[in-house]
């Protein structure tokens, strides 16, 4: 069961598809999609502000503008697929739930994570620095 109107947070996801994300509506499609070996970039979204004007707009900047390469990229909707988000955060090792999320996950482990506190108050440019600055680190780096 949702928290908000599908239509309502249609726009929202919409925004992560059009950047490449593949939603992830079930606990079974998030075991299969972060136990994949590779890189990858998921995302909890979710309908706060800090999403709609950091989270979403840095993430796709990182993709866009820094030319971050994963291998595949995901995202859950927090109050929306409850089963989920929960199942994602699984992944987060013990990490406290935030929305929004961005985590980056390297053959199914955790090797960055990027908490509420990393979008409130931080411009897209800025959250898209420190997602490339994780990405090579973490992920180009080995």
């Amino acid at each position: 069961m949702s928290n908000y109107p599908e239509h309502m947070v249609a726009p929202m996801r919409e925004e992560l598809t059009q950047a490449g994300f593949q939603h992830l509506l079930t606990p079974s499609q998030v075991d299969e999609a972060l136990q994949k070996p590779g890189t990858t970039l998921l995302v909890v979204n979710s309908v706060c502000g800090c999403a709609a004007a950091g989270a979403r707009p840095g993430v796709t900047e990182a993709l866009r503008a820094q030319g971050l390469r994963f291998d595949q990229l995901v995202t859950v909707f927090a109050g929306m697929e409850k089963e989920a988000t929960a199942q994602a955060r699984e992944y987060f090792e013990g990490a406290m739930p935030t929305s929004p999320q961005a985590a980056i996950l390297k053959d199914g482990q955790l090797v960055h994570l990027m908490q509420r506190s990393d979008f409130l108050g931080h411009s897209p440019e800025e959250i898209a620095a420190t997602l490339s600055d994780a990405y090579r680190q973490t992920v180009a780096a080995s």
